[in-house]
């Protein structure tokens, strides 16, 4: 999960202004190291457009840039505003993330129903924005007044603090899946792919042979056919790439022949005895005298 997927980058990346997703705004946020890491969440999620009101520190800002982890073109395309009224002033529909009841008349959604919202928005051709609070004291409700909605994150009420990047990259990750086509399950093979059905048949019947050949039936042959069954399903129950079962046959091999062409790695380890079974030191007093 953590890292960075370079190659990728450049695709949602490119040089030059950046106009992806909703609008963020930061509303008089402090530390340039939360600027960077919610820069870094906006990219990850596809967004591009980063707006600051007032931030304590001025712009740009140094620190902005180690937290972002080579987000940099989502830096270099900020814009500055001197009031939250200023930053939206260009967009059509806008949304104040919130974690507390406000005296005020406002809908509350959850990021999810946000997504959906922003998507179908955007299609409409509006464009939309996200505001974000500042660190300690979130949003002041002459923020929130200039939203037409606001968003709640449901999360436990007796602990529902969010630092900032943490908000954004939330918020960010609803609405870049609400419309992304990724399978909920995939399973990622080695180079070659999955193990052909002949294959499996192969490692079966390696395997059934060398089970024969050991003895192991001898016991318990009344229960052959159902070890044979269960066996079966369990080569078939998870999908085998085809260089496993070209490793499981090579192991099976090695084990038949009973003897291994080198000392066993465990062996070679250990130090060598002289001939009388004592250390190598040739001290036959345990005590070193």
């Amino acid at each position: 999960m953590s890292g960075t997927n370079r190659p990728k980058l450049g695709k949602l990346a490119p040089p030059g202004p950046l106009r992806r997703g909703p609008v963020i705004i930061l509303v008089e946020p402090q530390l340039g190291e939360n600027i960077g890491a919610a820069a870094r969440a906006m990219l990850n999620c596809g967004i591009t457009e980063l707006r600051l009101v007032n931030p304590r520190d001025g712009w740009p800002n140094p620190a902005a840039y180690v937290l972002a982890s080579k987000a940099d073109p989502v830096l270099d395309a900020v814009s500055v505003f001197r009031s939250t009224a200023d930053a939206v002033a260009d967009l059509h529909r806008v949304y104040a993330t919130t974690a507390r009841h406000r005296d005020m008349m406002k809908e509350a959604v959850t990021p999810r129903e946000a997504a959906a919202r922003m998507h179908a928005e955007a299609g409409a051709g509006n464009r939309v924005g996200i505001l974000f609070g500042r660190e300690r004291t979130g949003l002041d409700n002459e923020d929130v007044a200039l939203a037409h909605t606001a968003i709640t994150v449901p999360l436990n009420p007796g602990f529902s603090s969010l630092n900032l990047a943490q908000a954004v990259l939330l918020v960010g990750y609803e609405w870049f899946t609400a419309q992304d086509d990724t399978p909920p399950s995939r399973m990622d093979t080695v180079r070659g792919g999955f193990a052909a059905q002949a294959e499996l048949q192969g490692l079966y019947d390696h395997l059934v042979a060398e089970l024969d050949a050991s003895g192991f039936f001898h016991n318990v042959e009344p229960k052959r056919g159902a070890i044979l069954r269960n066996l079966r399903s369990v080569l078939q129950r998870v999908p085998l790439a085809a260089q496993e079962v070209n490793t499981f046959r090579g192991m099976l091999k090695a084990i038949a022949q009973g003897r291994p062409l080198r000392a066993p790695y465990s062996k070679r380890r250990q130090p060598q005895q002289t001939e009388t079974g004592n250390d190598p030191s040739g001290s036959s007093d345990p005590a070193g005298g």
